[in-house]
């Protein structure tokens, strides 16, 4: 190989986004991700809900929320990941009648009312619950309106 060869072989080679740059860098701090990943790490979840943000699907960004184990997560993990979740709720949520739920530490439900007495899950963080249950006012407690709602 000439020099002229290596110089254009270099200056052809596709630069790399930022978003597999970011990848790398994950990758290079919790190792590879598996085929099959049980668990989702908080940072690696938070990373994918922003991605899915900054493309205006709220929704979608919501739902990685929902499969998060956050049981062995650190305090300030679960301090993260609730402050994220609760700004993409108000986000997608903030102009609706929406109420948050809040059980204990890093877990919570963004609930939409359907009548007087019923409400449906529309986002959850560290819960049992899907999205579409219904579920009953009066037998939770802590129930505060999504836009003034936060830590009690």
């Amino acid at each position: 190989m000439t020099a002229a060869t290596t110089a254009t072989a270099t200056s052809t080679r596709p630069s790399r986004t930022l978003e597999e740059l970011v990848d790398r860098l994950i990758d290079a701090v919790f190792g590879p991700e598996p085929a099959v990943q049980p668990r989702t790490s908080p940072a690696r979840a938070i990373h994918e809900a922003r991605q899915l943000r900054r493309i205006r699907e709220l929704d979608q960004a919501l739902a990685v929320f929902a499969e998060l184990d956050l049981s062995e997560a650190t305090q300030s993990e679960v301090c993260w990941t609730y402050t994220e979740f609760l700004d993409l709720a108000r986000r997608r949520f903030g102009g609706d009648d929406a109420w948050l739920y809040r059980t204990g530490n890093g877990r919570a439900a963004v609930l939409i009312p359907l009548d007087e007495g019923t409400l449906e899950v529309r986002a959850v963080l560290g819960m049992r619950w899907r999205p579409g249950k219904l579920v009953s006012r009066r037998s939770l407690r802590g129930l505060r309106l999504l836009h003034k709602g936060g830590p009690e």
